[in-house]
């Protein structure tokens, strides 16, 4: 009981923190609250792709650019409103996953991993090639202008909370166990009735969904979208090291990480030289001392988490 109360304080008190930040904090710490919930967001979609199911993408960019780019061309070109715009670009990486899935499923381990790579390099050079996107130049996302930081901020708050919130009953329910099952041997799973191509179907869908979704909000804030850049690899880099820093399969470590890599965004923005050196040294370094991650390593140890998904 002791360990129930102290993990429902611990999350009524964040839950308190993320609902009054725009209220007692500036601007600039209102916009790194959002960066946070965002990378929480796409790293835990990631996680559950990676960490629970075992299907390591390199690809996950693919969603990004085309959540981004509905937003974009919806907002713009035919005034869809705002927040309709974002879910509209989560249905259409959605739809994305939906037309992939049959070829990128008869992939395994590296196979899929650059299957899902080479997807999105592709995506980047179409959409640098459409002149109704205007090529490579990138769009404006001009109706963001009409958004507060404290809407986009709660908007990014609602998102993450919800994304930990489906992951957590997600991992708890049987579909969970089932991805757990095929991640450690999907040969014996199969072999215990569990259908292997349903269940990863339906995660894939899901990280897919939230991904866009997430996607949408993050060129809201930061107004303007690039095909390279949408589609680029460094997205993969940013959720790989968030996820190893915070402990791959865990539900705390995106946080964990998350939060890890904003605050070192920021202090490293000064050093664009260097930044992807530190990062990367601080990713060996910690990999070195704790192979698990931080949260990882600190639950092998303790065996006290704040999101338990194993069932009793």
């Amino acid at each position: 009981m002791t360990g129930n109360r102290v993990r429902y304080t611990m999350i009524v008190v964040g839950l308190a923190v993320l609902a009054t930040l725009p209220i007692w904090s500036s601007r600039y710490v209102t916009n790194v609250g959002l960066l946070i919930c965002l990378y929480v967001t796409l790293a835990s979609m990631w996680n559950l792709l990676a960490g629970y199911s075992g299907m390591i993408s390199l690809g996950q960019q693919m969603f990004i650019g085309l959540g981004g780019y509905s937003l974009a061309v919806l907002s713009l070109y035919y005034s869809v409103p705002i927040f309709l715009s974002v879910f509209l670009g989560g249905l259409m990486s959605v739809l994305l996953a939906v037309l992939i899935s049959m070829p990128i499923f008869r992939m395994k381990g590296v196979y899929f991993a650059i299957g899902t790579w080479v997807i999105s390099e592709a995506l980047g050079i179409c959409f640098s090639n459409w002149g109704y996107v205007r090529y490579g130049m990138g769009l404006f996302i001009q109706p963001a202008y009409k958004l507060s930081m404290s809407t986009l901020y709660y908007a990014g708050v609602i998102l993450s909370v919800g994304a930990l919130g489906v992951v957590f009953y997600l991992l708890r329910s049987n579909l969970g166990l089932a991805l757990m099952a095929i991640r450690d041997d999907d040969v014996a799973s199969e072999a215990m009735g569990v259908n292997i191509f349903r269940c990863k179907f339906t995660c894939f869908l899901l990280s897919a969904f939230i991904t866009g979704m997430a996607a949408g909000l993050m060129y809201l804030n930061t107004i303007f979208i690039q095909p390279f850049e949408a589609y680029g690899i460094g997205w993969t880099v940013k959720l790989l090291f968030i996820v190893i820093i915070g402990g791959m399969g865990t539900l705390e470590g995106p946080i964990i990480g998350a939060v890890i890599y904003v605050l070192l965004q920021q202090y490293l923005s000064e050093y664009l030289g260097y930044n992807l050196i530190i990062l990367g040294v601080i990713t060996i370094l910690v990999i070195l001392v704790a192979p698990r991650g931080l949260m990882g390593t600190f639950l092998q140890k303790f065996h006290v988490g704040l999101f338990p998904v194993r069932r009793q």
